[in-house]
C-alpha cells in the first residue's frame, strides 16, 4: 500500500481529504502545519505528499523547501493543495520543484487523478529498464506513450549486415540510432596512421551508435559485423521526438544508455596502466563474454589476431606471442583458428 502525506491547517478540510484518499487504497498520514509536516516526511518517507500553501509556523514554500535540502525526501512527489490561482503563485511554485496543483474547492476525481499520475511518473523514474528492444518497448508502455511513441517501437527499419560489413564510418554523419538484434558488432577508432583500438564488442540484443545522436556531431567510431548480424534503424528524428515528447521516457532511456560508462572508464584504466598479458587476457575475456551472450556453451572463439591485438592496445606481434605463452600455460587451446578459454577464472585472476 501507498503512503501519502497530507499537511493542511483546515481541520475539516484534512479529515475529509484524508478520508477520500483512505478509501481510495491509500495509507494516509496527516499533519496539521507545515514544521510537524516536515518532521513527518523525514521520519516516515512517504510516496506523495500533499501540501497546502497559506499555513501557521511553515507555509507550504517552507515545506518544499526544507524537505529538499535532505536527499531522502528531495525527490518525494510534491502536489500543491491550494485557494490562490495568481500566475506568479504557479510559477515560484513550480519553480521550486513542486509537480502538480490541485486548486480549492476541487472534486474527488481531480485529486484522485492528480495523485495517480505522479505515483505512476515517479514508479516509472525508480524502475530499471533492460538495454534491450524489449526494455524500450516496455519503458514506452508504462509511461503511457502516445500513439506517435509506440511508432518508434512498430515501425522499423530491419537490415543484415554480412560478417566484415561495415555499418557506419568514423567521422560521418550520425542519422540513426541502431538496435543489434541478432550477431556481434564491434566498433573502433582509428589514428592517423590507420590504426585501431576496439572501443566495445557488442553482442544483441543491445543499442549503439547513440553517443553521436545525442551529441549530435559526425560518427565518433566506425562500427562493423564480426559474424552475419540483423540490426534495427531508428531513425534521428523518431529517436529525438521520443526524448522529447515524454519527459520520464527521456530521463529512463538515457540512463539505460548510460549504463555502460562505468565500464568503459574501467577499460581506459586497465589499457593505461596493465601489463601486455593482462591486456591480452582481459580482451579475450571481453571477446568470449560477447559469445557467450549469444547462448553458446564453452564457444570457441572465431578470432582474427587483429582484432585482439587493436582490443588489447598492443602490436599484432606481441598479441601473438602472449597467445602462444598463454597456450602453452594451458589457459587457452587453439583449434583450426578458433580460440578455446579452458579456465576463464585463471585468465582473470592473472596478476598484472
Amino acid at each position: 500500500m501507498q503512503t501519502l502525506l497530507l499537511i493542511e491547517d483546515n481541520d475539516a478540510l484534512r479529515e475529509n481529504t484524508a478520508e477520500i484518499l483512505e478509501l481510495s487504497g491509500y495509507q494516509v498520514l496527516t499533519a496539521e502545519n507545515g514544521k510537524i509536516g516536515v518532521e513527518v516526511a523525514i521520519r516516515e518517507k512517504p510516496d506523495l505528499i500533499i501540501c497546502d500553501i497559506m499555513m501557521p509556523v511553515l507555509d507550504g514554500y517552507g515545506v518544499l523547501h526544507m524537505l529538499h535540502k535532505h536527499d531522502d525526501t528531495a525527490h518525494i512527489p510534491f502536489i500543491f493543495l491550494t485557494a490562490k490561482t495568481e500566475r506568479n503563485d504557479f510559477r515560484k511554485g513550480m519553480e521550486m520543484g513542486a509537480d502538480d496543483y490541485v486548486m480549492k474547492p476541487f472534486e474527488e476525481i481531480e485529486l484522485l487523478n492528480a495523485v495517480e499520475s505522479r505515483l505512476r511518473k515517479a514508479d516509472l523514474t525508480k524502475k530499471h529498464y533492460a538495454p534491450t528492444l524489449e526494455g524500450l518497448d516496455a519503458l514506452i508502455r508504462d509511461s503511457g506513450g502516445s500513439s506517435e511513441l509506440n511508432k518508434l517501437i512498430e515501425n522499423r527499419e530491419i537490415r543484415t549486415y554480412r560478417k566484415k560489413e561495415e555499418i557506419y564510418a568514423e567521422g560521418r554523419p550520425s542519422h540513426y540510432l541502431f538496435f543489434l538484434q541478432k550477431g556481434r558488432v564491434k566498433t573502433f577508432k582509428s589514428n592517423e596512421l590507420g590504426k585501431e583500438l576496439i572501443v566495445d564488442l557488442l553482442a544483441a540484443p543491445t543499442y549503439f551508435g547513440y553517443k553521436s545522436l545525442l551529441q549530435e556531431t559526425f560518427y565518433a567510431d566506425t562500427a562493423v559485423a564480426m559474424e552475419d548480424a540483423e540490426v534495427c534503424l531508428i531513425p534521428k528524428q523518431d529517436f529525438f521526438m521520443l526524448l522529447n515528447k515524454n519527459v520520464e521516457v527521456a530521463q529512463q532511456f538515457i540512463r539505460m544508455l548510460a549504463e555502460n560508462i562505468d565500464e568503459k572508464e574501467d577499460q581506459l584504466i586497465k589499457l593505461a596502466y596493465n601489463s601486455v598479458r593482462k591486456r591480452v587476457a582481459d580482451a579475450l575475456l571481453r571477446f568470449y563474454e560477447s559469445v557467450k551472450a549469444n547462448g553458446t556453451t564453452n564457444p570457441g572463439l572465431p578470432l582474427l589476431r587483429e582484432d585482439l591485438a587493436n582490443a588489447a592496445g598492443t602490436s599484432l606481434e606481441t598479441a601473438i606471442r602472449t597467445l602462444s605463452d598463454f597456450k602453452d600455460e594451458k589457459l587457452i587451446d587453439i583449434q583450426s583458428g578458433q580460440v578455446i578459454i579452458l579456465s576463464a577464472d585463471r585468465l582473470r585472476r592473472m596478476k598484472n
